[in-house]
């Protein structure tokens, strides 16, 4: 990370009572586990690659190209198309390395960035080959997922951000207007596992932007505390922000002092820095909190599978595909929205397939509980069908409905229930349930479950791999 001046943080995310830290409830859980083995392995290898190149990956040395060159066979390897990008800079020649996975709409691409780059002074392993390594695992795990995305899918390892963000700047100079324009968000990641580690989220919520709240979410999924962080021009995300796009990223802290109040909440020492070797040549690979490293891979991994899936609104599925995002719930509440705390990976009540499903009601007392998701129907298709598996139990007994299920459609702010379960003839047994939304067709509609329970005994309501396709 670029060293400019002290941040600031703005708002603390958990409530505070009494001296203890109570995290806000669940909304956004991981999504795949990406391996912190994997990672810790990859920044073991760019500490080696110091080692032998006189103990630094800073631009114009040699430490800095071989880096991009090892970086660059891995992710060839996976199947990504690879572009090196040489620029001049004072230093002497840097590069940027991005690396494209094949396949999702090219007019509709997310990326997703970090800086390959150290200081000269040391190997600069967390600053930032924390990030790079969190991003690099994160695409090796994506491209053999075999998932398909909606999207066209980029990761950006960028050159002489320590001399002034002058590789991300590169890039987004040299765009085109159809470029820029097809770029819908960029996600940075520049320190990642301070060793006196804070969980900051970059406070960038400009219109149309959700990435932050989407990294909060995920940070209250794990019931981790964090805090809103202004982190201005500091690192790459700056020259994509500068472009009007949406932007985001997490941080870990570097040579700000940590506070009592966030070594309450986080551990660690309070009067010594987030990274007391930030920018200096103790900067290695013991120098790593593995811990938040872990947590913090996990989130870029669900970040990546949501915004490879994410609706724009312009972009349709693949041929074949579903029209829904995370339509069985693995990425958590990704794509969904709604009451907080249904999509669950509970062991109390199974799910059709994998580990996450919703799960409504099942609270025996009065709620009312929804989760819903837009999508657009292509006015071009023959056919449209919502489907989805469902298994409901209960402890209510007769045959008075105590407990309901709507599923409901809503086109311009017309609510059409298309069926309502209750606790009568409930089944702990899955089935299947389809719709014919074909009256639908070329509209935005809001596929939405809504259940409610009275204070009498429980009904849960679950729900699992949803579908909306059309033909």
């Amino acid at each position: 990370m670029r060293k400019r001046t002290l941040l600031t943080p703005l708002v603390l995310a958990a409530v505070t009572t009494a001296g203890l830290t109570i995290a806000p409830p669940a909304a956004l859980a991981a999504g795949p586990d990406i391996s912190v083995a994997n990672t810790k392995a990859h920044l073991d290898q760019l500490q080696s690659i110091a080692n032998a190149n006189g103990g630094n990956r800073s631009t114009g040395r040699p430490g800095y190209k071989a880096s991009v060159d090892w970086v660059k066979a891995k992710l060839d390897a996976a199947g990504y198309t690879t572009t090196v990008q040489p620029f001049s800079t004072s230093s002497g020649t840097s590069y940027n390395l991005v690396a494209d996975l094949p396949g999702g709409d090219t007019s509709s691409v997310v990326m997703f960035g970090a800086h390959l780059d150290s200081v000269s002074v040391g190997p600069g392993i967390n600053d930032n080959g924390s990030g790079s390594a969190g991003i690099l695992e994160t695409a090796l795990t994506y491209a053999a997922s075999g998932q398909t995305p909606r999207n066209h899918v980029r990761f950006g390892f960028w050159g002489a951000e320590e001399l002034g963000l002058l590789g991300s700047k590169y890039y987004v100079n040299n765009l085109t207007t159809a470029q820029r324009s097809a770029i819908k968000s960029y996600q940075n990641f520049d320190m990642i596992a301070s060793p006196n580690v804070g969980y900051f989220v970059y406070d960038d919520n400009t219109a149309g932007n959700g990435i932050r709240d989407d990294f909060t979410k995920y940070y209250d999924g794990k019931g981790i505390p964090w805090e809103y962080i202004d982190v201005q021009g500091r690192s790459d995300h700056a020259a994509f922000r500068s472009l009007g796009l949406p932007t985001g990223g997490i941080f870990s802290g570097a040579e700000t002092t940590k506070t009592s109040a966030q070594a309450s909440k986080w551990g660690g020492t309070a009067g010594q820095a987030f990274d007391a070797c930030y920018h200096r040549s103790c900067d290695t690979n013991t120098n790593l909190d593995l811990k938040a490293l872990d947590v913090n891979v996990d989130a870029i991994g669900a970040m990546v599978w949501a915004y490879a899936a994410k609706d724009y609104g312009t972009t349709p599925p693949p041929a074949g595909g579903n029209l829904l995002a995370n339509p069985g719930f693995e990425s958590g509440a990704v794509s969904w929205t709604g009451t907080s705390g249904p999509i669950t990976s509970s062991t109390s009540r199974p799910a059709h397939s994998g580990t996450w499903k919703m799960w409504l009601g099942g609270n025996g007392s009065t709620a009312s509980e929804n989760e819903q998701q837009t999508v657009t129907i292509p006015s071009t298709a023959a056919t449209a069908q919502l489907s989805f598996w469902g298994r409901f139990d209960t402890a209510e007994v007769g045959s008075t409905v105590y407990d309901t299920l709507k599923v409901q459609v809503v086109r311009n702010g017309v609510t059409t229930t298309l069926a309502t379960y209750s606790n009568v003839g409930a089944s702990a047994t899955w089935v299947q349930r389809s719709f014919d939304l074909s009256a639908y067709r070329g509209s935005s509609v809001t596929v939405k479950f809504v259940a409610t329970e009275d204070s009498s005994a429980q009904t849960s309501f679950v729900i699992d791999d949803t579908a909306l396709t059309t033909s």
